[in-house]
């Protein structure tokens, strides 16, 4: 048998020539590639119409994710709800909620300067309980009337009307709305495990005033009644140890 070899030059050519073959091969392929493609967009949208309804659908798509992502967050609040609504409310007076603005600031001794020029303001108390809560709960006044930088001490009774020891939590809120964030309170029963035992009556005070800055803050001038109201709801510890409350509906005491 003979045998040939080839000059090293020759090696090079030939694996140039094969290179050279290869590329309209792989050409052909992108092409097939791109027009399969091509074929397969026109077929799915073959008219505006149906463009039209898969658009629709992709936005439907969207909008329903949305909805649970906000449905599930909104499941989540629920259950840290006294806890969060006490943060947000006495950091932002939202929703009427008195400001602890001088629990961080110091001495609230420092704030508490009767505005004497200022007329006096008529503070008006309400309560309600949840139908769930088989408790009285009555303001023991109507009204007080302070100048703003002065203290005043109101007295809230609950009494438990049933025969079994209950829990209670309530929480507060003042009108007008905007008075919110100048009504502060030195000591309250909100927020806070309320034991009553069976037939038990209890007396719970409330020690406030009003933020002297409320004398200059020009949107204050008309407003001469502040509503402060108390809402007690039954409660109950979690599985985690957490205290909650049960809010099934209102009645007012």
């Amino acid at each position: 048998m003979n045998t040939f070899f080839l000059p090293s030059r020759f090696v090079g050519v030939s694996s140039h020539i094969a290179r050279d073959l290869q590329k309209p091969l792989r050409t052909s392929r992108c092409a097939v590639r791109n027009i399969s493609h091509t074929t397969t967009k026109r077929v799915q949208y073959a008219s505006p119409w149906e463009a039209a309804r898969a658009e629709a659908r992709q936005k439907n798509r969207t909008t329903m994710y949305y909805g649970l992502s906000a449905g599930i967050t909104l499941l989540a609040l629920s259950y840290a709800s006294v806890p969060l609504y006490k943060m947000i409310c006495q950091q932002t007076g939202w929703s009427g909620q008195p400001v602890k603005a001088h629990d961080g600031a110091g001495d609230p001794a420092v704030r508490l300067k009767p505005v004497e020029d200022h007329r006096r303001l008529r503070i008006t108390f309400n309560s309600s309980v949840s139908d769930t809560l088989p408790w009285k709960f009555t303001p023991q006044q109507r009204e007080v009337r302070v100048l703003p930088g002065e203290t005043a001490l109101a007295f809230y009774t609950a009494t438990n009307k049933s025969e079994a020891d209950i829990i209670g939590v309530a929480t507060y809120s003042v009108t007008p709305a905007q008075v919110a964030p100048y009504f502060s309170k030195i000591q309250c029963f909100c927020f806070e495990e309320q034991r009553l035992n069976a037939g038990e009556t209890v007396d719970m005070p409330v020690f406030f005033f009003i933020d002297p800055e409320f004398a200059k803050d020009p949107n204050m001038r008309g407003i001469d009644t502040i509503t402060l109201n108390y809402t007690f709801f039954k409660a109950r510890y979690d599985k985690n140890g957490i205290l909650t409350t049960i809010p099934m509906g209102m009645a007012v005491a």
